[in-house]
């Protein structure tokens, strides 16, 4: 049920932008965006965001948490993950995390 929300926001946004891909992120399926990873569906069944390390996730009305994928390592910067709990908002912060990406390019 979860991948196949992510296939569903993944598939929609491919067709809508040009230059958004299908790829690979730390071998799970992504987003790309001329090339460079803007999201992603982790293999602990989450949706991950690159959202910036400045954004302000308390004006989200959901939790997101920092992703930290390794156990001795420090979180990513700026990227940030939902639970399929949040899924309803996965499409909007897929859109958060394109307009991201555009602007850092």
């Amino acid at each position: 049920m979860e991948f196949e929300k992510f296939s569903e926001i993944r598939e929609k946004y491919c067709i809508t932008y040009v230059e958004v891909t299908e790829g690979k992120m730390m071998s799970s399926p992504a987003m790309h965006y001329k090339k460079k990873v803007f999201a992603f569906f982790s293999k602990s069944h989450t949706m991950v965001f690159k959202l910036g390390k400045d954004f302000p996730i308390e004006t989200l009305d959901i939790t997101l948490l920092e992703f930290s994928p390794f156990k001795t390592k420090k979180p990513f910067r700026g990227w940030y993950e939902a639970s399929f709990e949040d899924h309803g908002h996965w499409d909007a912060l897929t859109e958060l995390a394109l307009n991201h990406i555009q602007q850092d390019i």
